[in-house]
């Protein structure tokens, strides 16, 4: 997996609710672990995830088949500001991921709403349903 090229800064940890921006069947997920990364690293710290980052999720509301099922999910939009290497900042609405499968490829076939650049850096197949890139 490649690196961003931003200052991306993590604010999600396990226990947050994200929207699904896509149109796979879900509608909300709530976070429950962090893929590809250890524990929060000092003692009691949570681990906490950003723009890109990979998640493993359950489905909150949505099709009963993913429903109550830990599912993989991508962040794409975050509240919290992100620092591009320009200097600008970017932030969101809203907290929202797409759900991919096993090998990183997107279940649905579009996404509601904006993405950031940082995920087309990383994930290139998700850029291809993408309807804004930002």
């Amino acid at each position: 997996m490649k690196g961003v090229s931003s200052k991306v800064t993590k604010t999600l940890i396990p226990g947050t609710v994200l929207t699904c921006a896509d149109n796979s069947g879900a509608y909300s997920f709530r976070i429950i672990h962090l893929i590809g990364k250890g524990g929060g690293g000092r003692n009691g710290k949570l681990a906490s995830a950003g723009i890109g980052d990979i998640v493993s999720a359950s489905v909150r509301k949505g099709s009963a088949t993913y429903l109550k099922k830990p599912v993989r999910v991508v962040i794409i939009r975050q509240k919290a500001p992100v620092r591009r290497s320009n200097g600008m900042r970017i932030r969101f609405e809203d907290n929202a991921g797409i759900m991919i499968n096993d090998e990183n490829l997107p279940i649905g076939t579009e996404v509601k709403g904006a993405m950031a650049r940082e995920v087309v850096e990383r994930f290139v197949k998700i850029a291809g349903i993408a309807s804004r890139v930002v």
